[in-house]
């Protein structure tokens, strides 16, 4: 029952949400989530600390990029969850706009990106 209560708690905050909807698209980095939510790169890697710590999101590194990708699914509820952000959550008003950003910003090289972030 805990591990129930610790993931609807670490699903329970707005920007992890918003950030697992856009990682249940594609595999992103970190700055490209940052432009995707316009949000500063302290707050996205804490939730995405958050995130990897309770074994939803998992990371690589590629030189100088940390990737951020969904992580297998433990359960059948996170199996449904994982379906939830792909298929129901991004029909979302709120989501689609987190979703419409984070095409533009893949659509650019991350250099671009990294730069814009870092100037915002």
């Amino acid at each position: 029952m805990k591990q129930y209560i610790d993931l609807f708690k670490t699903l329970s905050d707005e920007t992890r949400l918003r950030i697992m909807v856009l990682l249940s698209e594609k595999e992103l980095c970190v700055c490209q989530i940052e432009a995707a939510l316009d949000l500063p790169q302290t707050k996205v890697s804490r939730h995405l600390t958050v995130l990897r710590y309770a074994g939803l999101a998992k990371d690589r590194r590629d030189g100088l990029w940390v990737y951020y990708s969904l992580a297998e699914p433990k359960n059948k509820v996170e199996e449904n969850l994982f379906e939830c952000f792909r298929e129901c959550l991004r029909k979302e008003k709120s989501f689609r706009a987190d979703l419409t950003n984070m095409k533009k910003c893949i659509a650019r090289p991350l250099e671009v990106i990294a730069e814009m972030v870092r100037k915002s």
